[in-house]
């Protein structure tokens, strides 16, 4: 089966907010769904996605951090991480959920992650620099939270409110 693009959900949309069930089993569907997660991501294009970015509440991201060469396509089914380091490195994020919009956000320089890979084996890996910020941000995602929920209130209204105007623009076509 070709892989599919999905649409994107747009902030505010309560289903970003939830928090998502992990996955029990690894089905063909979730394997399919994980292609066209793909798919989707390098279309926008962007380095992560998690499932809830196109409305499936399941526990699931991919990622591809690599900008040039070879792409290295990363899915993980019910990741987690398992330790970070004290040390922090500030990103500016930006998110397909929140199109244009991007914040400065401090995180764990470096994450262990585990998770079950496309075959249904655990997986373990140390992730830093831009991989462990783009890894902390899409497990964000899976537990309800959007880069914007670092951010003071004042900065994270005011993108929200450009999120609500070019989400009404598009609606519109």
């Amino acid at each position: 089966m070709k892989a599919m693009k999905r649409q994107i959900l747009i902030h505010p949309d309560p289903r970003l907010k939830k928090a998502c069930a992990p996955v029990a089993d690894l089905s063909d569907e979730l394997r399919n769904l994980a292609e066209d997660m793909l798919e989707t991501m390098y279309d926008a294009p962007g380095i992560g996605l998690a499932a809830p970015q196109v409305g499936v509440l399941d526990r699931l991201i991919v990622m591809d951090c690599v900008k040039e060469g070879e792409p290295e396509p990363v899915v993980m089914f019910n990741p987690e991480v398992l330790s970070s380091s004290e040390e922090t490195n500030v990103y500016e994020e930006g998110c397909l959920s929140i199109p244009e919009q991007f914040a400065e956000v401090t995180r764990p320089k470096e994450v262990r992650v585990g998770w079950i890979d496309m075959d249904g084996n655990p997986q373990e890996k140390d992730f830093d620099g831009l991989w462990a910020t783009c890894v902390q941000h899409e497990i964000d995602h899976l537990n309800g939270k959007l880069f914007i929920d670092y951010l003071g209130p004042m900065k994270r209204q005011m993108m929200t409110r450009k999120s609500q105007k070019m989400k009404r623009e598009l609606a519109r076509g």
